[in-house]
């Protein structure tokens, strides 16, 4: 199958910010849900949808923290490594009846402890993968009609494609092959998802919004930080490479809102453009690796998450 990662020239790249994306946009209409978007890339991105014109509800697992740091905007509470807070938040936002534009899966976690949730889940797939999944589901009512779905992968997928064999690492654990399949678990929820969605105006992307300081490095230490070149021995920032978060948050501002991705979908982006796959023997951590493209394996991975959570909005439906 011929691949749709193909570069459509965006005119902006991985210094561009969330700001300058938007730049003359009025999405005054438009409601937006954020989940994580109280805090690191997820905060700059609601500021920056919302002063387009946006209305923007945050889901946010500590609502105190995010009423803090948007005292002006809707804020309600979602864990999505619970998925009774998942299922109760739906509930409640489809009572509500409103109609979603953009739905962005910013919230996440990176290289922590093995940690179990729910019954025995390994916590980075329960959370960046299970929790996002359990959730659009549920919210279709309010997703069909024309919305874009937007999931924040990494090239973090470049460590590690589905660990079929032992998907909740209970034989040998490892923190970054974990974080991995996780983001790999993104962009291959994007593709089935794209694919399921788009005769109902639902398109869905997945992205790496670039290396950047943010909350989510809290379960590193310093000393993992500077052997990965990341800060040096002062904790001063030692990679030129890194973003700002103002050009971190802009490639999902750009997935969820450009009208240069119209009648696109089911691709991973970087630095506000379709990346081109990477091929290569060794992953070069630029790009989308084929093992997070791929269509078989994302219909696999919408099986497994369907048994898993008991949640599919398209049981019904054959997939197109």
């Amino acid at each position: 199958m011929t691949s749709k990662q193909i570069p459509i020239h965006s005119g902006f790249g991985a210094r561009s910010s969330a700001a300058e994306v938007l730049a003359g946009r009025d999405l005054s209409g438009r409601t937006v849900l954020v989940t994580g978007g109280h805090s690191g890339l997820g905060l700059e991105t609601t500021r920056a949808l919302a002063h387009a014109g946006a209305r923007v509800i945050v889901a946010a697992r500590d609502v105190e923290a995010a009423r803090a740091n948007l005292p002006n905007t809707e804020v309600e509470r979602l864990d999505l490594a619970d998925q009774a807070s998942v299922r109760d938040f739906a509930q409640g936002f489809l009572a509500r009846r409103l109609h979603i534009d953009m739905l962005i899966g910013s919230a996440g976690i990176m290289a922590c402890p093995e940690t179990r949730v729910g019954p025995g889940w390994e916590a980075q797939f329960a959370t960046n993968h299970l929790g996002h999944y359990a959730l659009v589901n549920l919210l279709w009512p309010a997703l069909r009609g024309g919305a874009r779905v937007v999931l924040v992968s990494s090239a973090g997928h470049h460590q590690s494609g589905m660990r079929w064999e032992d998907v909740q690492f209970l034989h040998g654990y490892d923190k970054w092959l974990a974080y991995g399949q996780s983001k790999t678990a993104n962009a291959l929820f994007a593709v089935h998802l794209d694919r399921l969605g788009r005769s109902e105006g639902v398109r869905a992307f997945s992205l790496h919004p670039g290396k950047i300081f943010t909350p989510l490095q809290r379960h590193l230490t310093r000393e993992e930080m500077v052997a990965a070149g990341w800060m040096d021995g002062a904790g001063k920032p030692a990679d030129p490479s890194f973003k700002t978060i103002e050009q971190g948050a802009a490639t999902q501002v750009w997935a969820a809102s450009s009208p240069q991705l119209q009648g696109l979908g089911g691709v991973y982006c970087e630095d506000c453009e379709v990346a081109t796959l990477d091929e290569g023997a060794m992953p070069s951590f630029v790009g989308v690796r084929p093992h997070a493209v791929d269509l078989e394996q994302a219909e696999r991975l919408w099986a497994l998450s369907a048994e898993l959570t008991g949640i599919d909005a398209f049981a019904s439906e054959a997939p197109r």
